[in-house]
C-alpha cells in the first residue's frame, strides 16, 4: 500500500510541474485577437435623394480587437456602435455604395466612427479594424 501511495505521488509531481509551466507560458503569450460579428446584419435604406426607386443595403460587419477586455468593452457598447453605423449607412448615396474605392472609404469611415464611440465610452479606441464580411446593395 505504501508503495502504491509513493508511486501516485511520484506520478503527480511531474503533472503539477507541467501545469505550472503551462500557466507561465499563458501569462507570457501575446493577447488574443478576436473578431466580433455584429449580429444581426445591418439592413436598411440608403440614398434617399428624392428618387422613387427604393435602395436597400445589407452589411455583415465584424470588428477586430485584441484582448479579452477589449472584446468585453465592444460587446458592452454594441448598441451605440450599431446606432452609429446605421446612421452612417443611411447617409450614403448610390455613388458611395457602387464601386470598390467608395466602399473602402465607407469602411474606413465606419471604423473611424466606431473607434470614436469606443473612445468616448472607454477612453480608448479599442477597435483595431472593421471588416465588411458581406456588403450587398440593391
Amino acid at each position: 500500500m505504501k508503495a502504491w501511495i509513493m508511486l501516485m505521488l511520484a506520478l503527480s509531481l511531474p503533472m503539477a510541474a507541467m501545469a505550472e509551466e503551462a500557466k507561465e507560458a499563458k501569462e507570457g503569450e501575446a493577447p488574443k485577437v478576436s473578431y466580433i460579428s455584429l449580429s444581426p446584419p445591418f439592413v436598411g435604406n440608403y440614398g434617399l435623394d428624392g428618387s422613387q426607386k427604393l435602395k436597400v443595403y445589407k452589411a455583415d460587419v465584424a470588428l477586430r480587437v485584441t484582448g479579452e477586455e477589449a472584446a468585453k468593452a465592444v460587446k458592452a457598447n454594441e448598441a451605440l456602435i450599431r446606432n452609429q453605423l446605421v446612421a452612417l449607412f443611411a447617409q450614403q448615396t448610390t455613388e458611395t455604395m457602387n464601386n470598390v474605392e467608395a466602399k473602402e472609404k465607407l469602411r474606413q469611415e465606419a471604423l473611424k466612427q466606431t473607434q470614436q464611440v469606443m473612445n468616448d465610452e472607454t477612453g480608448k479606441p479599442v477597435v483595431e479594424d472593421l471588416l465588411f464580411n458581406n456588403l450587398i446593395i440593391q
